[in-house]
């Protein structure tokens, strides 16, 4: 068995390899802080991208009147607060986290590893938290940001939204594995990346939020996992019904993308 493939290991050689992992995930932690662009669109990029739209775009702060429904009264910078937040998801799990595993990749790093009694593994959790952690603190700071400034609405169905919230989480990650699960250069990974990325946020209403997304938009974008994440995200916090097709096709892609990920992915 070589070190390019994933052989189970034993449960004593199994603890043993995880010795040390603290040190490891602090001093991935450090790097990851020294990147400035990396830090910027993991943690700040949502916020800027509120405030901007917020403030920069006439009439994102004035009720809206006469689009029926839930939608009346709402200023049109509330209804983007979802797809911001499934943006904050969304910027790490496909921009940066495939690029620092490719990354490792293309430098030996695992490779490395591989031979040292800390498993390759080890980086891969280190990230993954790394990027979890940044997530929660993207949509934290986003949140604050929408209620002291633009006098967002609390969620009507706080649970929904939660549950969005998580599979929208465990389904971007999930896809930015498989992303990074065989690319052998960063740059590769940051390609591929952006080109599932951007699609993927005009398809979850970046540009067309709430009322006004078209249907046809609608229609598509339900179905990839950004799309729904905005979608069920919406319908917890200004509807009443439940987004169980959302949430479904969310826990479908989770259920594909998380184990085709590890089985494809390769150390070197």
């Amino acid at each position: 068995m070589t070190a390019a493939t994933l052989s189970p290991p034993s449960t004593t050689a199994r603890g043993a390899g995880w010795r040390g992992f603290g040190t490891l995930f602090t001093t991935e932690a450090r790097l990851w802080l020294r990147d400035a662009g990396t830090v910027f669109f993991s943690l700040a990029f949502p916020t800027v991208l509120l405030l901007g739209v917020g403030f920069a775009i006439p009439g994102m702060r004035e009720p809206i009147e006469g689009a029926g429904g839930v939608w009346d009264g709402l200023t049109p910078i509330a209804t983007y607060v979802p797809v911001v937040l499934a943006a904050a998801v969304a910027t790490p799990a496909l921009t940066t986290m495939p690029v620092y595993f490719a990354t490792f990749r293309e430098k030996g790093v695992l490779r490395r590893l591989s031979t040292t009694p800390m498993r390759p593994q080890g980086i891969v959790v280190a990230h993954l938290l790394i990027n979890l952690v940044a997530v929660v603190a993207a949509t934290a700071v986003a949140l604050v940001v929408a209620t002291l400034m633009f006098d967002v609405p609390a969620p009507r169905h706080v649970a929904t939204v939660v549950l969005a919230f998580l599979l929208t989480v465990l389904s971007l990650l999930s896809l930015g594995t498989v992303v990074a699960a065989r690319v052998p250069k960063a740059s590769t990974a940051s390609a591929i990346g952006t080109l599932i990325y951007f699609p993927m946020l005009f398809l979850s209403g970046l540009w067309t939020p709430g009322p006004i997304m078209p249907e046809a938009v609608r229609e598509i974008g339900q179905f990839t996992p950004l799309g729904a994440a905005a979608q069920a995200m919406t319908a917890g916090w200004f509807e009443d019904g439940f987004p169980t097709l959302q949430v479904v096709v969310m826990a479908v892609w989770t259920a594909v993308l998380l184990p085709l990920g590890v089985r494809l992915f390769r150390w070197t």
